[in-house]
């Protein structure tokens, strides 16, 4: 049976190299617009947190010291969400992206790892 579309390897690219590259490079890690919309509404909610703490594994985006809890706000193509229709691998390149996004992957799981070894709660919420 053949895989869905959009998980497709052999799709060429819709743009341009140097669109697609200047595209990719808008792409922000920090204070994306998921990210700030659950960080409103938990804020509206009365929940306190810290952003993106350098000192625990994977800079969770946010972290409730108070509950031992830090919350990963995830996008489904960087982290690819498992039978999200947003988790495609691209046409162009895909060896190279497959690569990326497998790492991606590995390390999520790595920092979740860490965390849970450390007394931590981790949601992920997706994109």
């Amino acid at each position: 049976m053949d895989a869905p579309a959009y998980h497709r390897l052999d799709m060429p690219d819709v743009v341009d190299s140097q669109t697609r590259s200047r595209m990719m490079a808008g792409i922000r890690s920090k204070d994306t617009k998921p990210e700030m919309a659950v960080r409103r509404y938990l804020h509206r909610a009365g929940l306190r947190y810290r952003l993106h703490d350098k000192r625990l594994p994977g800079r969770p985006d946010l972290v409730f010291p108070r509950y031992r809890t830090v919350l990963f706000v995830h996008g489904c193509f960087w982290h690819q969400h498992a039978g999200c229709r947003l988790a495609s691998t691209p046409g162009t390149n895909a060896e190279f992206w497959q690569h990326k996004l497998s790492g991606n992957q590995m390390r999520d799981a790595r920092n979740t790892e860490s965390l849970e070894a450390g007394g931590w709660r981790v949601p992920v919420i997706w994109e």
